[in-house]
């Protein structure tokens, strides 16, 4: 399969996880901020929808990480087989469509909200708040790509 088309597949994923934490951060704004105490009183669905925030980010960190920078970046005429992660993250900064440090606290906030130890409460409060607010720069990331990609194909 050409780059292209596993590019376009990569993105059209995408879009359904930004369309889905899209929809579930307009109902969970009403908890924003989280704090320990609306933490224990929340509703089944909302816990369900915070469920739901940690999932599709992570789906879409994954799905960026793993597949869309690499990729997106050999569209650009990178060399890009033998470059670690570290090597690539540096690459899409200089393209202007990441920051290294933000992205890093992006895996920061994912290790955060992935396990569910009862010690660590204030930490995924911190973290959810922290996806809750910045979000976007995911998701924005994720539309810049999409919108260079389209350009780049129609030049071609």
């Amino acid at each position: 399969m050409d780059m292209y088309k596993k590019l376009d597949q990569h993105l059209l994923e995408a879009m359904v996880h930004i369309d889905r934490l899209t929809s579930v951060l307009n109902t969970l704004k009403k908890l924003y901020p989280l704090d320990n105490k609306t933490l224990e009183n929340l509703k089944s669905e909302d816990v369900d929808k915070l469920d739901v925030l940690a999932f599709r980010f992570s789906k879409l960190q994954d799905l960026l990480g793993s597949k869309i920078f690499r990729e997106y970046l050999a569209v650009l005429q990178y060399p890009v087989e033998d470059k670690n992660f570290l090597e690539l993250l540096k690459e899409l900064d200089k393209e202007n469509i990441i920051e290294i440090d933000i992205w890093s606290e992006f895996r920061g906030v994912r290790n955060s909200i992935s396990h569910d130890y009862p010690f660590e409460e204030h930490e995924k409060i911190e973290a959810i708040n922290y996806l809750i607010e910045n979000i976007h720069y995911l998701l924005d990331i994720t539309k810049k790509i999409k919108a260079n990609f389209e350009t780049i194909k129609q030049g071609d």
